[in-house]
């Protein structure tokens, strides 16, 4: 990890290995341990398309135009559109397609606007769109109360000065803004803060001349600990610690707490879970496409940072959270999985990565998300990347160049506004429905029944026969033939079709959109190759 580049995206890519010493010194004694980035041997290129007055079209199509060019083997893509873009207007799936059709995978960040339905970006289907998820490290910081209540949190700021043994006067200041913090005293006072903007509410609180700061996250951050680097004594803990911590200075006239700084801990049973903040689906724009397609580490990293940043106390490193963050994981992974295959195709990678991803964590409990719920396809997309396991995926769903031209037409584009995006003269006399593209996950609309088709190729043991089995979405049944599939040399193809019916044990979903997940597996004994599914069932009305 070289503070040289001073940059997180790119320390996460491919930053080379740091002894421990050398990045916790710049963090306060945190995160112990060597550090690297994912693909730590890979060669780094970096393009400026982000200036002062923001980040154009033009810019960023100039920059991975140029970094097509320069025959990069991956594009790692952190840049979020404010609004939903059609994609013959979209800047990162133009791009995106034209590095495809050289055989360069786009990673891109799926967003931070969870966990709303339908928030996610960049969710062409030949770009890899990357949620975020926690990872199994905490730097712990723990909110004390005088009736001696604790409350785990997180903060990178861990004082050795702070006097932990003193319990100071408490006060609730809500958002912590100027405002609200002139209307108390609280002067040498821990402040209770509610939100998630910590960095600026510390700030706020310590010109106020505030001894420490408890941030209480919003309801929608749930059991979210995110931390950063701030120059005030503070912690982050979950929406319902807030809660009881107000209960208590509601229940007292002197309430009073403490901060327990503890230092890294390593072992969260908990994780992975999916962010609060990361972009949920499905896409506006084809919810036949499931998307976000994987989740990665995005949460509390260990980065590369410039130490010229006013707000970041001069550091070469920093913990920083985001889908940004996650982007640059996947991103490395790919890289990883390039070198190992390199004459596979940008669908191929993708696959490799979807269908092998976890949908458990290390403790087999289902994947959860910010309120300790098990994250739906929605939130999750295929599941959490799992390397080693993608270096052999046995089977992977490929896509051919042209066989998203009948997919955007089946999207009712006009064949100049294919031509936008293909960059090449479009012929639409050809549509597919969304769900027919030969994507490694499958999105079913129930109405009547539906059958869809899709083909593998066979890049595991030459000579091998998969078996079937499915996990049927509630209230669906779901026929897949054949439900055996023989191959005797690599790279051969196999289709198979699978039909999604309403059970009739299903009488009634009510007037609105319901949606019922399960997953298709195809096994071979040494290989598993998963799809997971999602069935919408649409209301009487409308089949």
């Amino acid at each position: 990890m070289s503070d040289a580049t001073g940059d997180p995206v790119m320390s996460d890519v491919s930053a080379a290995v740091v002894p421990a010493t050398r990045a916790v010194n710049t963090i306060q004694g945190n995160a112990a341990g060597t550090a690297s980035g994912v693909a730590p041997r890979a060669h780094l290129a970096a393009y400026k398309v982000c200036y002062v007055y923001g980040c154009r079209n033009s810019d960023i199509l100039v920059g991975i135009d140029a970094a097509i060019e320069d025959g990069v083997d991956v594009l790692s893509v952190s840049l979020l559109s404010r609004e939903p873009m059609s994609l013959y207007t979209d800047p990162a799936a133009i791009g995106g397609f034209a590095a495809a059709k050289k055989g360069i995978l786009t990673s891109v960040a799926a967003g931070n606007n969870g966990p709303s339905a339908s928030t996610v970006v960049n969710d062409a289907p030949w770009l890899l769109t990357v949620g975020a998820s926690t990872i199994d490290r905490r730097i712990r910081a723990t909110a004390k109360l005088g009736n001696g209540l604790s409350f785990d949190g997180e903060s990178v700021f861990q004082p050795r000065n702070f006097s932990s043994q003193k319990i100071w006067p408490l006060v609730y200041c809500k958002e912590c803004s100027s405002e609200s913090l002139a209307k108390f005293n609280v002067r040498n006072k821990i402040v209770l803060c509610d939100g998630d903007f910590i960095t600026w509410s510390s700030r706020n609180v310590k010109n106020a001349s505030g001894v420490a700061m408890i941030m209480a996250h919003s309801e929608d951050a749930g059991f979210s600990h995110e931390s950063y680097l701030v120059d005030l004594p503070s912690t982050a803990v979950s929406f319902w610690a807030g809660q009881d911590i107000k209960t208590y200075i509601n229940s007292t006239s002197s309430p009073r707490a403490t901060i327990l700084f503890e230092g890294t801990e390593l072992g969260d049973p908990f994780s992975p879970t999916v962010t609060y903040y990361s972009s949920r689906g499905p896409s506006t724009k084809f919810p036949g496409v499931l998307k976000p397609d994987i989740i990665g580490p995005g949460e509390n990293i260990l980065a590369g940072w410039s130490p010229l940043d006013p707000w970041q106390l001069g550091t070469t490193f920093q913990i920083v959270s985001g889908t940004s963050m996650s982007c640059p994981h996947l991103s490395g992974v790919a890289a990883l999985l390039k070198s190992a295959h390199p004459d596979w195709s940008v669908a191929a990678l993708k696959s490799a990565i979807m269908t092998t991803a976890d949908l458990i964590n290390a403790h087999d409990v289902p994947i959860l998300d910010e309120k300790f719920n098990p994250a739906n396809i929605y939130t999750a997309g295929a599941g959490h990347v799992n390397l080693n396991r993608a270096l052999d995926p046995g089977l992977v769903y490929d896509i051919a160049m042209d066989e998203y031209i009948p997919f955007l037409c089946g999207l009712g584009y006009t064949e100049d506004q294919v031509k936008m995006i293909t960059q090449e003269p479009a012929d639409c006399s050809s549509r597919i429905p969304q769900g027919q593209l030969n994507y490694p996950t499958l999105s079913a609309f129930l109405g009547s029944s539906q059958t869809f088709s899709r083909t593998v190729t066979n890049m595991g043991e030459p000579v091998s026969c998969y078996s079937v089995r499915i996990v049927e979405p509630l209230g669906v049944n779901v026929v897949v033939r054949p439900s055996r599939m023989c191959f005797t040399r690599l790279k051969q193809k196999a289709t198979y079709y699978v039909t999604f019916r309403r059970s009739k044990k299903m009488t009634y979903w009510g007037n609105n959109v319901s949606v019922a997940q399960g997953f298709l597996l195809w096994d071979s004994g040494k290989h598993t190759v998963r799809s997971v599914i999602a069935v919408t069932f649409l209301p009487d009305k409308l089949h």
